[in-house]
């Protein structure tokens, strides 16, 4: 089997610019690499780098990914409210349309996460745009 680096997507934002770092503390991105990296292996696409909040962390504990609590053996600390990390596109968008989800930031979300996201709709829910 490949490599699944080796199959990544051309890292760009929703902006069209080079992909920022959402998180290095917790570390998160699909490849771990800090960044919302995405290749055709990431079937969930965590293409969507946002500070998540207290609201979002319970739906999604409430929709099944426990991600507040800690995984000590898959090395996950658990996220708490502020902390930004990488979600799956469609997790984001079922947020927002529950009214729950946490603001993003444009410059460190990968540009395939407008295959499932609107780019208006990411604009209005955005860090460093507002």
């Amino acid at each position: 089997m490949s490599d699944s680096k080796q199959t990544m997507y051309p890292s760009l934002n929703v902006l069209g610019e080079p992909l920022k770092p959402c998180s290095t503390k917790p570390l998160t991105g699909f490849f771990r690499d800090g960044c919302c990296n995405t290749s055709a292996v990431d079937v969930g696409k965590h293409t969507v780098c946002c500070q998540v909040t207290d609201e979002f962390l319970a739906l999604s504990k409430y929709l099944g990914n426990d991600l507040s609590t800690s995984r000590p053996e898959y090395g996950f600390v658990g996220l708490k409210a502020g902390d930004r990390w990488c979600l799956c596109a469609d997790r984001w968008l079922q947020a927002h349309e529950e009214g729950a989800a946490p603001q993003i930031l444009l410059e460190c979300t990968h540009q395939n996460a407008l295959e499932s996201i609107a780019f208006d709709i990411l604009r209005k829910s955005a860090l460093d745009m507002n």
